[in-house]
């Protein structure tokens, strides 16, 4: 447990980045916080003290306690070598090491530092990464939204950022409460052609494994109905399996049970990634389902994990290396005084072939 005077301080920061207090304003007086958090006066002034020290605070005497400008400065340590934030939902996993890559390549190129933070798609660990990089007083910052398809309870740390005047730019996913600029992938194509390429192979029964807290998930199943109806064939609930990042871990066994009971009905699955994928590909092979024999499946991203599989999984493109690139291009030329530069960017997918597809004859 946190000491008293330590929460004292976490939250007055915490309203100093989010922008509640701003500077130059009167927090609290000390009577007001010993009340706030039933605490004595001498833990109130340790607080005071520690953030006066970190140049959040400045005292008046006989005035009261004021929000003070020196913490930005103080932050980046006025050193003339820019620092760009990156916040990512992963940093090891999945497609996340060459999106980094990219970034850091093109940071490189201009001197560019860089401070790189991951949430594990949990948003109290974004708030924490955004309250690092306001008080680190990072001059540029690339994020990758947290469960992007929810409402996100820390929208006041980016307006911050804004009323700063400090470039921002998401990745993979925004958040559609702010007008902020992005680059994604399109995922609604990008899960209509998986859909279309079982269609043309035949299939009628085509099923989705779909991820629902991020944006990437909704706009998936978007281009999945998409194909669906086009085709005319009917969207079926129970030919859904939804996920969320809380439910992962149960992933795998909620696969055996979707398949087994569905085992005579569905001949093919898109699915929401690779990493979903190789898991169909996992369990299907614990319930003796033949891939593609019985199932055919196709993931999503063209990630490093597909292409070192054993089994060879059909999937579609993802730029990768070349979003992060593009992101920290951006930002670099905002900070430059570039204007005119791009308020969204779609990269389109491509299908790639593997041996997880098979072709139906058509009687």
């Amino acid at each position: 447990m946190k000491p008293k005077y330590q929460v004292i301080i976490d939250d007055i920061k915490s309203n100093i980045l989010s922008g509640t207090y701003k500077v130059g304003e009167q927090i609290p007086t000390e009577l007001a916080l010993q009340e706030s958090y039933n605490v004595s006066r001498q833990t109130v002034r340790k607080a005071i003290l520690e953030l006066s020290n970190e140049g959040f605070l400045r005292s008046e005497k006989g005035s009261g306690t004021y929000v003070s400008h020196q913490y930005r400065s103080k932050a980046n340590g006025g050193g003339s070598k820019k620092t760009i934030g990156v916040i990512t939902t992963y940093i090891s996993d999945y497609i996340f090491p060459s999106i980094i890559r990219g970034i850091e390549g093109r940071l490189n190129e201009d001197n560019y530092s860089l401070l790189l933070a991951s949430t594990n798609n949990d948003m109290a660990q974004e708030k924490k990464a955004l309250e690092m990089m306001l008080s680190y007083g990072v001059d540029g910052l690339i994020i990758e939204p947290t469960k992007s398809n929810l409402y996100n309870p820390n929208i006041a740390y980016y307006l911050s950022f804004k009323e700063q005047d400090v470039p921002f730019v998401m990745i993979n996913a925004y958040y559609e409460e702010l007008d902020v600029p992005f680059f994604c992938l399109d995922d609604v194509q990008s899960s209509y052609l998986a859909t279309k390429e079982l269609i043309r192979k035949g299939h009628t029964q085509i099923g989705i494994i779909a991820k629902m807290d991020d944006m990437q998930g909704k706009y998936r199943m978007k281009g999945y109905i998409k194909a669906l109806g086009e085709a005319k064939l009917r969207f079926l609930p129970e030919h859904v399996l939804s996920f969320d990042t809380a439910s992962k871990l149960d992933l795998s066994k909620n696969l055996e049970i979707f398949l087994s009971d569905q085992r005579d009905e569905l001949t093919a699955l898109v699915c929401y990634n690779d990493e979903v994928g190789l898991e169909v590909v996992n369990v299907c092979r614990s319930l003796n389902i033949s891939i593609p024999d019985e199932l055919s499946i196709i993931g999503q991203d063209n990630s490093y994990i597909a292409k070192n599989a054993s089994t060879k999984l059909t999937t579609l493109t993802h730029p990768q290396e070349q979003m992060g690139r593009d992101a920290a291009d951006w930002i670099i030329k905002s900070l430059q005084g570039k204007k005119d530069l791009p308020n969204q960017t779609y990269y389109q997918p491509m299908l790639i072939a593997g041996e997880t597809v098979k072709e139906i004859e058509v009687e």
